[in-house]
């Protein structure tokens, strides 16, 4: 059926229906809407302008209807499809929107806006070569707009395409006229073109172009460190791809001189002087016997140059026997007197070097007996806290090196000194943390915020410590008092993309048991790296209009891999490994749903909660809404967006009873091994899921991957033998063409002519002093059906020599016989209980709850009379 054609009275008022619309006029585009549909009511165009007024108005459901109604009717208009389309976007859904503004365009392919965010959309999904085009009949459109111009070149860059982009800009350049002294933009904009020929590798025709736009030469380019930057960068590159150049003495020259600029204006800046020496042949990070005197020579040259610690930082790298001593004695003998709490984080990189972490600790025991006496020499008075400095530092260090004992030996004197100083209980508790008594390293941290309780930080690290020690209830109380009021502290916390605090939520959650709340918190984690995608849609458009093009550029690249980050990363292999569990025990699920009586508990306190709320005046959420419903305006703007979905599953518990637990860990894992090829979690997380999928070809070339990261893991030990395991088990080989291909690939792993036996025996024999090994080892006898017993017998040869046994490892150990149900369980906790003195990582049940009740107690004997750390002065 062919779409209604309006009569010139409906044409009219439907071009006020458009009118009214981008006017916001939304009420009025209403009322004409209805006034053309009375008359038309099939006409689609009208239908869908109607749908989309009433998207504005808050109808969403109601408008959507209207809208594939409006489509339906005619399906040759670009209007239905560029309605359809905004909708599409407002959902995120970039990839069906752009569909439909392809299909838009077919329909009216020089319609400005239609092309200008098509663009952007091309942009947001990464489609460069359709982007060109666009781009190119966007400027064909406004040829004497200057931004179309640089958006193309843009879209030529991002496309490959550097030669056409360099011929953009020039073109630009050489017809813009009344250029003025500070044009902000077009300084962009030429930082920007030369960026382009160094891309293309035309180095020094990007020199020559930086160095004509000078701007102390009366050139364009405003930002001097940024180009200067840029300058002494293309120099290195131009000598390293011209090594045998005449003119290779002068660059040299140059670059020396470049970045010697560079440190008079910022002369802690550790990059500037590794381009420094590079200049000089020398590579910072590898330093010979040969060029190490040259580099400390460098370096002394610019300890008088300014009041900067980073050459004498960056030459305790470099110097090495009585140099190093030289120099480290008045570096140390500097911060201490001046009481840097940092001087150990800065310094522990150092003791990769055996003699240099010896060197330390001589050196400041030496400092320590000086100036702990009672009657120091005539003229060499120390203030006292550089005594506690000092202390604070050896116990640092002692801490660091496993020395627990001496390390809080330390800190008692210490505190005995200075009893009022929060960094000692900081310390303290992360020796504490180190030995493995998180319940005692929480309470310490505790005590360490109530003396200083306005300090963030400090708050912060007590409810790290908490999380660890498996209490988020309390753990929440502490940041709460410093979050927003009016919402819990866990909503504000997500709310601001506080990743550090949703991966130690989630990792406690985990620990003790509620994998329904870890999973819900893992999710959040990949919602905050979901916006960060979502977010850059906005910059697509103001950076080409802006001309802030350089660190556009970069912020692509960055989106490109931001799910490498790290802390995507722990919660992708995380959630993967909760997964796989669930999908290992189907009763895993069902057993984290709540009883009964915990369904009731929760229902009085959701009814207590309201009987509060309405005591002080205000509604319950649910009622809430409903309130701000009657009170808002019908005829307000709501936008397009759609309101933010209601969480009707907040602890997770229908999460866990997902029917396909490995679709939802593969679909968390999506990308990850392209996007990081060289993470071993990633491999093996993808390959617990690719095995259980029956993806045997996409398993075994995870774990080839991952014994070229680390052939000797025990992680990745246990997978080959899981994998060989679970291939030969199965009732039917797998078919040609790629079952030879995995007999082949799994051969190369583990040869056919090698049993799982020997396989297991050799790796234990050639890793015989490492626990882990021991428990993989162990691992591998029960895949392999040995009995319990035997299992049990290979675990407790941990605790005996050369098994390196530390809690960490035992507390593995411990791990596994619980999960194999062993008898022998309790007599290995109580083993490590009497090795590892300062753990309390295996107590008994009934003392790990008193550990608990005695950090709860001191909170609510406080709570009546403490001031909140806002009101502290």
């Amino acid at each position: 059926m062919p779409p209604a054609i309006l009569a010139p009275k409906e044409r009219k008022l439907f071009a006020d229906l458009l009118t009214q619309y981008e006017n916001k006029a939304l009420s009025k585009g209403r009322k004409t809407a209805d006034q053309i549909l009375k008359k038309y009511p099939d006409h689609g165009e009208t239908l869908c302008m109607k749908g989309l007024i009433l998207v504005h108005l808050g109808s969403r459901d109601e408008g959507i209807t209207l809208v594939k109604e409006g489509m339906r009717k005619d399906l040759n208009s670009h209007i239905c499809w560029h309605v359809w389309a905004l909708i599409q976007k407002s959902e995120r859904k970039y990839e069906e929107a752009l569909k439909s503004y392809m299909q838009a365009l077919k329909h009216d392919k020089d319609n400005f806006n239609i092309l200008r965010d098509t663009a952007l959309l091309q942009t947001q999904t990464r489609q460069f070569e359709g982007l060109v085009e666009t781009r190119f009949n966007l400027l064909r459109l406004r040829p004497f707009n200057r931004h179309h111009w640089v958006g193309l070149a843009v879209a030529y860059q991002l496309n490959g395409n550097l030669a056409e982009a360099k011929q953009v800009l020039e073109y630009v350049e050489g017809f813009l006229r009344n250029v003025g002294p500070y044009d902000v933009e077009f300084s962009e904009l030429l930082m920007y073109h030369i960026r382009i020929l160094e891309e293309m590798g035309n180095f020094e025709l990007a020199l020559d172009m930086l160095e004509s736009n000078d701007r102390t030469k009366g050139g364009s380019v405003l930002d001097r460190t940024t180009g200067t930057e840029m300058k002494a960068r293309l120099l290195a590159k131009l000598k390293e791809s011209h090594v045998d150049d005449e003119k290779n003495t002068d660059w040299t020259k140059q670059a020396d001189t470049t970045w010697r600029w560079l440190l008079s204006q910022n002369a802690d800046c550790y990059e500037y002087y590794k381009g420094l020496l590079a200049n000089e042949g020398i590579d910072l990070a590898n330093i010979t016997d040969e060029n190490r005197a040259r580099a400390l020579k460098l370096f002394r040259d610019f300890f008088d140059f300014k009041p900067a610690t980073a050459p004498r930082r960056l030459a305790l790298d470099v110097a090495t026997g009585q140099d190093f001593i030289e120099l480290i004695k008045p570096y140390l003998t500097n911060a201490l007197t001046k009481g840097i709490p940092s001087l150990f984080a800065d310094i522990k990189s150092l003791y990769k070097d055996p003699f240099k972490r010896q060197a330390i600790e001589d050196i400041v025991e030496e400092y320590r007996s000086a100036y702990a006496s009672s009657s120091p020499p005539a003229g060499n008075s120390v203030d006292p806290t550089t005594y506690l400095w000092t202390l604070y530092l050896l116990a640092q260090h002692h801490s660091f090196l496993g020395r627990h004992k001496q390390a809080l030996e330390i800190l008692d004197i210490s505190v005995q000194h200075t009893p009022t100083l929060p960094d000692l209980y900081m310390v303290r508790a992360r020796a504490l943390k180190r030995a493995g008594d998180p319940y005692g390293a929480a309470k310490v941290m505790d005590a360490a915020r109530l003396l200083d309780g306005q300090d963030r930080f400090v708050n912060t690290k007590t409810g790290k410590y908490l999380l660890r020690a498996g209490m988020p209830d309390k753990a929440e109380k502490i940041f709460s008092l410093f979050t927003k009021k009016g919402t819990t502290a866990a909503a504000d916390l997500e709310e601001m993309q506080a990743l550090h605090y949703l991966i130690e939520q989630g990792d406690s959650y985990r620990r003790i048991g509620k994998l329904n709340l870890a999973l819900k918190k893992y999710y959040a984690i990949q919602k905050v790296f979901d916006s960060f995608r979502e977010d850059q849609y906005e910059f697509h458009q103001y950076s080409v209009r802006k001309a802030i093009l350089n660190v556009y550029a970069e912020m692509l690249k960055w989106e490109d891999n931001v799910r490498s980050h790290p802390s995507f990363i722990h919660a992708a292999v995380a959630t993967v490994q909760i997964w796989v569990a669930l999908y290992d025990d189907p009763a895993l699920g069902p057993s984290l749903q709540p009883s009964d009586t915990t369904s009731d508990h929760t229902s009085k306190k959701a009814i207590n909660k309201a009987k509060k709320a309405a005591h002080k005046g205000g509604q319950p959420e649910a009622d809430g809404a409903n309130s701000k419903k009657a009170t808002t305006n019908p005829t307000e703007d709501k936008g397009l967006e759609p309101p933010r979905p209601q969480d009707d599953d907040p602890e997770g518990l229908k999460l866990v009873l997902d029917k396909e637990p490995l679709e939802r860990a593969d679909k968390y894992l999506a990308g990850l091994t392209d996007l990081v090829p060289r993470n071993l979690e990633v491999c093996l997380a993808t390959y617990d899921v690719a095995v259980r999928r029956k993806k045997y070809l996409q398993a075994v070339k995870m774990l080839t991957r991952a014994r070229s990261l680390d052939p000797d893991h025990p992680d990745l030990h246990v997978r080959i033998a899981h994998l060989r395991n679970t291939v030969s088990s199965l009732p039917d080989p797998i078919p040609a063409p790629l079952g030879p291909v995995i007999a082949e690939s799994i051969a190369s792993l583990l040869p056919e002519q090698v049993s799982l036996e020997l396989f297991n025996s050799e790796y234990l024999q050639k890793h015989s002093s490492s626990p882990m090994a021991v428990l993989a080892h162990a691992r591998v006898a029960q895949i392999s059906n040995a009995p319990l017993e035997e299992v049990e017998t290979i675990l407790f040869a941990v605790l005996r020599q050369p098994v390196e046994l530390d809690h960490e490892a035992a507390f593995a150990v411990l791990s596994y016989l619980k999960d194999v149900k062993s008898s022998r369980a309790e007599e290995f906790r109580i083993a490590c209980n009497d090795r590892f003195e300062l753990s309390t990582l295996f107590k008994s049940a009934e003392e790990i709850a008193v550990l608990q009740k005695e950090l709860e107690e001191p909170e609510e004997s406080r709570s009546e009379d403490s001031e909140s750390p806002e009101t502290v002065v």
